[in-house]
């Protein structure tokens, strides 16, 4: 207790003590036993004085004790709001509310665990697939077989010419050749465990849904890149016409600073010279948009020559921008007439209990698999080749 308020509280008591004594004085001597009004109204005014006193002591005792205790945020809020922070937004008198609290105060000390239950978002977030694959470009057809077999030209002998009347017309020849398809199975598994599955309803959507992209992905890669050797495919590009790199290309040394619009160019002219249109050329991210970088002599982009619409392309060709093929690589022709996709059995998603182990295990399997086979009619329908090698090629000397 401060030393003056002690002091000041010792001189009211010591006022209201006489007071009291007088006041017991005058009872005794009075006849009627009551001591004088005026002397009462004193000791009433004193003691008032005196309560009042204590009460602002103890009240000012109290602040100093809140102000040295820190308290937490849950404490704080509490006392806000009892203390009529938010009652006029709850009354509908106003639309928002607002009080401080304390820079010294901590949530960890009340929010332990789960104190507020997280909003959840339904599915599980993945990167995205490939927007088009392979064979949305490829006519399509089925197949009830494990081969698919088409007859081909493999050479021909033109003897077609101008006769003379009595002359004997040129000899032509030509040979035809039988060519199979092999069906090939492209697939992968998983073992996911029975409480996954019961637990996380969205893992049966996304095995199925995820899965089924990663197996498309590796079905461009072989209608693509395929080798040939059993049980890929034999890829487009593996049975497609090469650039023509020598001097027997038509713009061979014959172009200054060379570069990627250039070579699709070149490319383009060397399906016509086969008589071939194209209709898609395919390119990888890197090489598409390095492309779209190029600028001429007066350092303008080339940009403007490769899209007509919101759609890119080259020459008036559709440019197809795919992660399937490898950048720096590029892949020019006509798909409509010279490939088409067989499938034998849709892509499917399968999930087996018997399974090796899984019913002792409590583990389920999911089977992703699909069976197809890719018949490369044409191969001059196409034309493949590296930027660098091209470009190499179309330089000038």
């Amino acid at each position: 207790m401060e030393e003056n308020v002690k002091n000041q509280l010792d001189q009211l008591g010591n006022l209201i003590d006489a007071k009291l004594e007088k006041a017991y004085g005058q009872a005794v001597d009075s006849a009627t036993g009551k001591a004088d009004e005026m002397l009462k109204n004193e000791i009433k005014n004193l003691t008032e004085q005196f309560n009042s006193r204590i009460d602002a002591f103890e009240v000012s005792q109290k602040k100093q004790f809140e102000s040295a205790t820190k308290k937490s945020f849950r404490s704080q809020m509490i006392d806000a709001i009892k203390n009529g922070a938010v009652e006029s937004m709850v009354k509908g008198q106003a639309r928002s509310a607002q009080f401080e609290i304390k820079a010294d105060m901590t949530g960890d000390a009340d929010f332990t665990g789960e104190v507020i239950a997280a909003g959840r978002v339904d599915g599980i977030k993945y990167d995205p697939s490939r927007v088009v694959h392979m064979r949305n470009i490829l006519p399509q057809g089925t197949t009830n077989s494990d081969v698919v077999r088409f007859v081909k030209e493999s050479a021909y002998s033109d003897g077609t010419a101008a006769k003379a009347e009595g002359a004997t017309l040129g000899q032509s020849d030509f040979n035809l050749t039988a060519s199979n398809a092999i069906v090939s199975k492209i697939g992968a598994y998983f073992r996911v465990s029975e409480e996954m599955l019961a637990d996380a309803p969205a893992i049966a959507s996304y095995i199925s849904t995820r899965a089924g992209e990663k197996l498309m992905a590796q079905e461009d890669a072989q209608i693509l890149n395929g080798n040939g050797t059993a049980p890929n495919l034999s890829g487009i590009v593996t049975d497609s016409a090469d650039f023509v790199t020598g001097s027997g290309g038509a713009f061979y040394q014959s172009i200054e600073a060379a570069n990627e619009f250039d070579v699709l160019v070149a490319a383009l002219n060397q399906l016509a010279l086969s008589e071939y249109q194209a209709n898609y050329i395919i390119l990888n991210p890197s090489d598409f948009h390095k492309i779209l970088l190029l600028k001429d002599t007066q350092n303008n982009y080339l940009k403007d020559q490769v899209y007509a619409g919101l759609a890119p392309n080259f020459m008036g060709v559709p440019v197809i921008v795919n992660t399937a093929i490898a950048a720096g690589s590029f892949l020019v022709g006509n798909f409509s007439i010279g490939s088409q996709l067989w499938t034998r059995d849709n892509l499917s998603v399968e999930f087996y209990r018997e399974d090796g182990t899984n019913v002792r295990d409590g583990f389920v399997t999911a089977v992703v698999k699909e069976r197809i086979a890719l018949t490369n009619y044409l191969p001059n329908a196409f034309v493949n080749g590296s930027f660098s090698t091209a470009k190499a090629a179309l330089e000038t000397a």
